[in-house]
């Protein structure tokens, strides 16, 4: 099991996308206070293998420990990859491309952070969606879709995002929440958590959402009671670009996404280095 040194702290970033040289800059850019710094990666590193390669070795090199989640866009199988793998295998083949170079996965054991803030048992997830984060007054998955294809706001996993061998995304997601929940299950209970995934874990933070179609891409209403049930001291995630803070039962929710280049450039205070992940030494994102 990872343990932290006694000093440091526990920094939090997603959405990299440093398929835009801009936000490939920045990334290049960020620099530990403390060679006991951790740094959690919650997706969307880059599309292509290659950059999610290495942009994970640059910041390895820096960070004491790093720990990421796949986000929607390492799982794409796009046309400029060269690495054509899909689904399952997709997603295996960068939790060993991690493994090689010393970052930890949702497949690894949990580490625990024992400097300020700690100790806090820190479990990387990867869950995906099932639909059911529906716009208000949606009532099937059938009817979000439609509404989604209606209006033009289909999110590009719909082509991009294979769940190979699963019939569906659906399927899949469901697979990882038996899964993870069996692990979950088996945990410290006197140890507090910081959870970390890609997609919100509860549907109420897509309500910022400028696209309430997008929503059901976001996450599943079987993750909405996990800040409790797992005793989470916080919980870390990307996907929607809109850093921000939120609280559900006494936790933070912390959105600590980079984004695209014409949405940082557009915020009151430029992107800079990742976020403090625990409450007493954490900073809100802009």
């Amino acid at each position: 099991m990872t343990r932290a040194p006694s000093g440091g702290e526990l920094l939090a970033v997603s959405d990299l996308h440093v398929g835009y040289a801009e936000n490939r800059r920045l990334v290049e850019g960020f620099v530990p206070n403390s060679d006991e710094d951790w740094l959690l990666i919650a997706g969307d590193v880059g599309e292509r293998v290659e950059d999610v390669d290495r942009t994970l070795r640059l910041l390895k090199d820096r960070y004491h420990t790093v720990v990421w989640v796949p986000g929607n866009h390492e799982l794409w199988t796009h046309r400029r990859d060269r690495v054509q793998v899909r689904g399952v295998a997709r997603y295996e083949l960068l939790v060993e491309l991690c493994r090689r170079i010393g970052v930890l996965t949702p497949e690894d054991p949990y580490p625990v952070w024992t400097g300020p803030g700690g100790p806090v048992t820190v479990v990387p997830l990867f869950l995906l969606y099932d639909y059911t984060f529906w716009p208000p007054g949606v009532r099937s998955k059938a009817e979000a879709l439609a509404l989604a294809y209606r209006t033009g706001v289909v999110c590009t996993d719909e082509y991009l995002l294979h769940p190979d061998p699963y019939p569906s995304r659906e399927d899949w997601c469901a697979a990882r929440l038996a899964m993870t929940e069996r692990r979950l299950a088996e945990l410290d209970p006197m140890v507090p958590t910081v959870l970390v995934n890609h997609f919100p874990l509860v549907q109420e933070v897509t309500r910022v959402l400028r696209y309430p179609e997008f929503a059901q891409w976001c996450g599943t209403v079987r993750t909405a009671d996990w800040h409790v049930r797992y005793r989470a001291a916080a919980v870390v995630y990307g996907h929607l670009h809109i850093p921000r803070v939120d609280w559900f039962d006494g936790v933070r929710f912390a959105e600590v996404s980079l984004g695209y280049p014409r949405e940082w450039r557009a915020r009151d205070r430029p992107p800079g280095r990742p976020v403090p992940v625990l409450p007493g030494r954490a900073v809100d994102p802009a």
